[in-house]
């Protein structure tokens, strides 16, 4: 993403070895671990172990999916914060309120010049996050979210 200019068209980032293998081989492991636990029933000696690997996979499961739930939480505080500065700086006024997170967090692509209209008609309008992406005319890069 260094080499081009982020738009809308690219700003979603992907880390291919988490968003597609990590998910891909946990999903191949529940599945696999569910037969395994079918083909198991009503034999006693399996039976036990296929269902601790099954229980083991289910929690491998949440455990990758809290870890990036908690840190985009995390990530999206950041941005609220950093944003609400940002707006505080450019007009001595916090956000309007009835900015929902995801509008806040679609903002920050929006430059200096656009961003305060554009926060003020996103919060009278309601608009969604993905207008608000698709409305700013000077995009404001940010690599650091996955």
């Amino acid at each position: 993403m260094a080499d081009t200019q982020q738009s809308y068209k690219n700003h979603a980032q992907i880390v291919p070895l988490y968003h597609r293998w990590l998910f891909g081989l946990l999903l191949l492991t529940l599945i696999g671990s569910a037969v395994n636990l079918t083909k198991s029933w009503g034999d006693s000696t399996r039976f036990y172990s296929a269902s601790l690997i099954l229980m083991l996979t289910i929690l491998l499961v949440l455990v990758a999916f809290f870890a990036r739930t908690f840190a985009l939480k995390a990530q999206d505080r950041v941005i609220r914060a950093e944003e609400q500065f940002r707006h505080y700086v450019l007009t001595g006024k916090l956000l309007d309120p009835r900015l929902t997170m995801r509008q806040i967090i679609a903002l920050r692509f929006a430059s200096d010049g656009e961003f305060v209209a554009l926060a003020q008609r996103a919060a009278e309008q309601g608009l969604s996050a993905d207008a608000i992406k698709q409305d700013v005319k000077q995009w404001r890069a940010d690599t650091h979210r996955l």
